[in-house]
């Protein structure tokens, strides 16, 4: 595989508190890059300076060969990057399938003709075709993740960031996302997922890279990382031998 996004030293301050201090890591092209961390680790932080809402202080994002570091969050949208947020952010009183339609005629300048298209086939791939007509306020929990899923997908990526798409969500729930993104792989996406749900990050990803004090401490296969030493030592307060 090659190498589609290279993070290099990425940091940021808010006042006196630096959240990250140094965050290097590589995404390949069509691979599954889970994110792992404590709260307060700047896993969320991270994802906004990816994604274009913060700027870092210091630190280079390079995508596809160029670096993008001082890109507006519509630039790299539309150069391929979508997003999903922990709390979903889809607009309540519009249906599933017009959510998804917008993100097609404002995030990629689809005509709205060809934005209905991809728009069905996205409600598809999501699971959510029975429910396109329905306003996305009347949605369950795990219908909102899938539709949040669908709207970052509006836009045709190359790479897209998950925020907690499984937070919230029961065991059969969770396997019913955990499809969803192998149908995205095997579509030939990028994914970079941050979440809690370990089950998630040992099925659904082809590597972990734990994110502690501001820091990337590990990367590797997820059953290495997830038995490691260094995650005992975040997540239980085991001392290093």
């Amino acid at each position: 595989m090659s190498k589609i996004l290279v993070v290099q030293e990425l940091a940021i301050s808010f006042g006196h508190n630096q959240v990250l201090k140094s965050v290097s890591f590589e995404l390949e092209h069509n691979e599954v890059l889970g994110v792992i961390g404590p709260n307060g680790a700047g896993k969320t932080v991270m994802l906004d300076i990816l994604t274009g809402i913060l700027k870092p202080d210091s630190g280079k994002i390079i995508y596809k060969g160029e670096d993008i570091t001082g890109k507006s969050i519509t630039e790299r949208v539309k150069n391929g990057f979508g997003r999903t947020f922990q709390i979903p952010r889809s607009f309540e009183k519009m249906t599933a399938y017009e959510n998804i339609i917008c993100g097609g005629v404002y995030g990629d300048g689809l005509y709205e003709r060809q934005a209905c298209v991809r728009a069905g086939g996205i409600l598809h791939t999501i699971g959510l075709t029975a429910k396109a007509n329905t306003f996305a306020g009347k949605l369950t929990l795990l219908d909102r993740k899938r539709l949040e899923i669908g709207i970052a997908m509006a836009s045709n990526p190359a790479v897209l960031f998950f925020d907690e798409v499984a937070g919230g969500l029961t065991e059969s729930e969770v396997a019913e996302i955990l499809e969803i993104v192998r149908d995205l792989k095997a579509c030939g996406f990028s994914i970079i997922w941050i979440e809690h749900v370990i089950q998630t990050m040992l099925q659904g990803t082809d590597r972990i890279l734990l994110l502690s004090d501001g820091r990337d401490i590990i990367t590797g296969l997820p059953s290495d990382v997830m038995s490691s030493r260094e995650v005992e030592t975040v997540y239980l307060g085991v001392k290093k031998r």
